[in-house]
């Protein structure tokens, strides 16, 4: 658990690095090129600051113990910041595609300048943030952490709008379309939008306590049906905080059978369990089988 919480804590730095990285970079890049495109992608590294550090403090949060007041830990802070992070994406998207619009209904455009400096920003900010992305997915997998998956499939949403930003730049040097960059900016927002809504979805899931994916349920009843000394199960139910599934689950035993039997069986299969899924919180309860 303690791994765990370090490879988390790591990972929510690197984020805010990069992120710090690249709004100094983008706000330089912007000044020179007036690119609205270049603007879209700061506006949206600036709040992938203010949300990288406080998915860092959700993350160090969630990773307390359980004390008198939270007897199921504190896991449920890693959806409240991702329900954060998806109303300021929501938020960014709509100022950005505003700004594209506006733009659009200009009857002469916005002309970009300096396009090769803003090229080789964005060059620079796609191979940062894919770097970034590789070292995320990888904890994200090791923990399950959804604070480290939210931030990174937000950034795998950036690289589209990044490569978008290049070609905008691309057509207003060679070609002289200038609106280009305008529609690129349009296409960012809503790639941000759709993102947001996904991330929104997964953590206001978990807050109303949504049960956890059907695989996972179909794991523990495997392994409940071919557990040895189970003659039954029932009543599963299961929920999602954080990176952390909690189960409670009914097994029927043999009645006639000792009550050290009963526990051994019970550990058994909470360690299977805990096992096939990582980071989860099993209660299992025996009960005499119908007919033992």
């Amino acid at each position: 658990m303690q791994t765990d919480t370090r490879l988390n804590i790591s990972a929510g730095l690197a984020s805010v690095s990069v992120a710090v990285i690249l709004v100094l970079v983008k706000l330089w890049a912007f000044e020179q090129t007036s690119s609205l495109s270049i603007a879209t992608s700061l506006v949206d590294s600036a709040l992938d600051l203010v949300m990288a550090l406080g998915g860092l403090m959700a993350i160090y949060y969630a990773s307390r113990p359980p004390d008198e007041d939270h007897s199921f830990g504190h896991t449920s802070a890693e959806d409240l910041a991702a329900l954060g992070q998806s109303v300021f994406l929501l938020i960014s998207s709509a100022i950005i595609a505003w700004s594209a619009v506006r733009r659009l209904l200009i009857p002469t455009p916005i002309e970009v300048m300096d396009e090769a400096r803003g090229i080789a920003v964005m060059v620079f900010s796609i191979c940062l943030t894919a770097g970034l992305i590789v070292w995320q997915r990888r904890v994200a997998r090791r923990t399950g952490s959804k604070v480290v998956a939210a931030d990174s499939l937000h950034y795998v949403g950036d690289l589209i709008p990044n490569l978008g930003t290049i070609l905008a730049l691309i057509a207003a040097s060679a070609f002289d379309l200038h609106r280009i960059d305008s529609v690129v900016a349009l296409g960012a927002s809503a790639v941000l939008a759709i993102g947001a809504l996904r991330i929104g979805k997964s953590a206001l899931d978990a807050l109303m306590d949504r049960r956890a994916p059907q695989s996972m349920i179909t794991t523990i009843e495997s392994l409940a049906a071919n557990e040895p000394g189970v003659r039954g199960h029932h009543d599963l139910k299961t929920r999602m905080a954080g990176s952390k599934v909690f189960v409670h689950l009914h097994i029927e035993l043999d009645g006639e059978q000792s009550l050290r039997e009963a526990h051994d069986i019970g550990k058994s299969l909470k360690a299977k369990i805990c096992s096939a899924l990582p980071n989860s919180d099993v209660i299992i309860h025996k009960d005499v089988a119908h007919g033992a």
